[in-house]
C-alpha cells in the first residue's frame, strides 16, 4: 500500500491541472522540469502505449505501469553492461574462458573447468556459452 501512495504523490507532481490524470504535456513539461527531455511526440506515443482506457490520458495503474517499466529498462540496461564486461570478445555470448578471466580480475582463481561447472546450471540450450537472456535469467 505504501507504493501506492508514493505513486500517487508522484502522480500528482506530474498532474499539473489536478484533474487526476496525466497528459502528453504534462509529462514532457514535467520531465523538463527534472532535466530531461520527452518530446512532445515522444510523450504523446508514451501515453498512447500505456492509456488502458482509451482516453488518452494516464491515470495511476497506467502510471504505475510506466514507473514499473522505467525501472525494467534500466535494470536490463544495468545487466547489458555487466554481461558486456565479462563477454571480452564482444560475441554475445560468454565463454568458460572469459569467467575465468573475470573471476581472475576480481582475486578468484578458477581452472575453466570450474568455469564450465559454474556456467552449466544456467546454459539453457546446451551450447556450453551463456547468452545474454540466460545470463539475465542467472542474474534474479
Amino acid at each position: 500500500m505504501m507504493r501506492n501512495e508514493q505513486y500517487q504523490r508522484v502522480l500528482r507532481y506530474f498532474d499539473r491541472d489536478g484533474d487526476g490524470k496525466i497528459s502528453a504535456a504534462e509529462l514532457s513539461h514535467r520531465l523538463a522540469l527534472m532535466g530531461g527531455e520527452l518530446k512532445l511526440n515522444e510523450a504523446e506515443a508514451a501515453v498512447e502505449s500505456l492509456d488502458s482506457d482509451g482516453d488518452g490520458l494516464l491515470g495511476l495503474d497506467d502510471f504505475i505501469g510506466l514507473m514499473e517499466k522505467a525501472g525494467e529498462e534500466e535494470k536490463t540496461k544495468d545487466l547489458r553492461e555487466a554481461f558486456e564486461m565479462y563477454d571480452a570478445d564482444r560475441n554475445g555470448f560468454i565463454t568458460p574462458k572469459e569467467v575465468k578471466k573475470m573471476l581472475r580480475k576480481l582475486g578468484e582463481f578458477k581452472s575453466v573447468d570450474e568455469c564450465k561447472a559454474m556456467i552449466k546450471p544456467f546454459d539453457l540450450n546446451g551450447d556450453g556459452v551463456i547468452s545474454f537472456e540466460e545470463f539475465k535469467l542467472m542474474m534474479q
